[in-house]
């Protein structure tokens, strides 16, 4: 019975703890990724020209990310929740996947996997379902789009550099 009461207030300092640490970690990218304000310049994976600019907004609470230069632009916006950092992309397609991140351990590599989407009408429409940003330095990042359609992956990747 004493080893109960001891580990239930041991198990929960270290589950508070954990969430802690996941509010810091949304923190840190949400700053990293308002970090990218500004226009960016590069190329897409099948050679086109491309260009996003990335717009700090709302107080501060959103960033708004702007990409020209494919088929249709496109707007994704990115903001904390509680202790999560989410996504939510305008999509081409019709549809608004929301994406959570998770940040590689150095902070350089910030991936947002799939949550859900509204105008989905199954998960076998197309639709955005992985976002990689990899920051190379302070003017130079990449960004790798998953499109998901009827169960097939098609990539983009774009080579970008702040505009100066």
């Amino acid at each position: 019975m004493k080893t109960l009461r001891f580990a239930i207030p041991v198990i929960t300092l270290l589950l508070g703890a954990s969430t802690a640490l996941f509010a810091l970690d949304a923190q840190t990218s949400f700053a990293t990724l308002k970090s990218l304000a500004g226009t960016w310049q590069g190329k897409a994976s099948d050679g086109h020209s491309v260009q996003v600019s990335y717009r700090v907004t709302a107080n501060g609470s959103a960033l708004m990310s702007e990409i020209q230069g494919m088929h249709d632009d496109m707007i994704t916006m990115f903001h904390l929740d509680g202790d999560r950092l989410l996504l939510t992309h305008y999509c081409a397609a019709g549809n608004q996947p929301r994406m959570v991140a998770t940040a590689s351990p150095d902070g350089k590599v910030i991936t947002f996997d799939f949550l859900d989407a509204t105008n989905l009408s199954t998960p076998q429409t197309g639709h955005m379902h992985r976002v990689v940003l990899t920051m190379i330095d302070p003017d130079h990042h990449t960004e790798e789009w998953d499109f998901v359609s009827q169960g097939k992956e098609m990539k983009a990747m774009f080579d970008l550099q702040r505009e100066k």
